[in-house]
């Protein structure tokens, strides 16, 4: 097997694994960058999967090819509802923020476990016959050896994702809501004086985060388990958080650190079939993206520029 053949393996499945992470990342940064800790990206991320598994299944018959598609939709507002939960606790009634992203967590796994027995009878669902296909990107698939690599026979999900984190940046860092949402996230009693809304901020930033992770469990779950189960969403919710603080809370950071997880999650399942790594015990493989994870974190938190009052409540007139 040579060089290209191997990158043709390793790039697009690298993409695929790491679209979900970026999604969930950059919901992550609308939520931590207006100063709210969001543990529950795992939990937002699960009831996203399940949510879009449950449609696809029911309604592929009525939407055909375009049902994998609209399932991102219900995902994506079936998180931004249960961040509702988190976004009450954290900024209305000032509940520990880590504790109520753990309940959420709990709360999202134990829920769509139940409601998966509800409906199927059986532990986990029916896999999904309408998925995200493959297919040549026009024009770009046609360029000399890049096309091959990144434009030929791929998935659409991660050009969407490559293109939202773009967006967010935008958002974030050139336009009025995002200088609003960043600055209750830095410093809310001056932000509060200049007349903006901090708890409004706020609860925006929880929703999108929530919406967006609803997005990533969606995807992952389409794009890669094809069903849902209780280890259908196992750590990548962590993962996102871990990129977005790799990525020092920046959207493009973010996407960056989720690249380099999603590279470790894809060669720990397809690590056997490359010449350089067949060798390798298959467990070493599996448990890789969890080490990086943990190695990414001891070396970066410390030395990543947090929001400033990211973590702290903010009651009105108190510094």
């Amino acid at each position: 097997m040579g060089l290209m053949d191997i990158l043709m393996i390793v790039i697009p499945s690298t993409l695929l694994w790491a679209t979900p992470l970026i999604f969930t990342a950059l919901g992550g940064a609308f939520s931590e960058r207006s100063g709210i800790v969001n543990i529950g990206l795992e939990g937002l991320m699960v009831i996203g999967a399940f949510a879009s598994i449950v449609f696809n299944l029911a309604y592929a018959d009525t939407f055909g090819d375009a049902t994998p598609w609209i399932a991102l939709i219900v995902a994506m507002l079936v998180g931004a509802i249960l961040s509702v939960l988190h976004a009450v606790a954290s900024i209305t009634f000032r509940a520990d923020q880590v504790v109520s992203g753990v309940a959420i967590n709990l709360l999202a796994i134990g829920a769509a476990l139940f409601l998966v027995k509800l409906i199927y009878g059986k532990g986990q669902t029916d896999i999904i016959q309408k998925g995200f296909g493959k297919f040549d990107v026009p024009i770009l698939s046609d360029i000399p050896l890049i096309g091959d690599l990144f434009f030929t026979n791929t998935y659409a999900p991660p050009f969407l994702a490559i293109a939202v984190a773009i967006l967010v940046w935008f958002i974030m860092f050139k336009t009025p809501f995002g200088l609003r949402l960043r600055s209750v996230g830095e410093h809310p009693m001056a932000a509060d004086t200049m007349g903006i809304n901090v708890t409004k901020m706020r609860y925006i930033g929880v929703i999108l985060s929530g919406a967006l992770a609803g997005i990533g469990g969606g995807i992952y779950a389409q794009a890669i388990s094809s069903d849902f189960g209780h280890a259908t969403i196992n750590g990548q919710g962590f993962m996102a958080l871990a990129a977005l603080i790799f990525g020092k809370w920046h959207p493009l950071g973010a996407m960056g650190a989720a690249l380099f997880f999603g590279f470790a999650q894809s060669l720990s399942i397809i690590g056997n079939s490359l010449p350089l790594l067949e060798n390798i015990p298959r467990v070493y493989l599996l448990i890789s993206p969890y080490v990086l994870t943990i190695l990414a974190l001891a070396g970066f938190i410390g030395r990543a520029d947090a929001p400033k009052a990211l973590g702290n409540p903010y009651i009105k007139g108190k510094r």
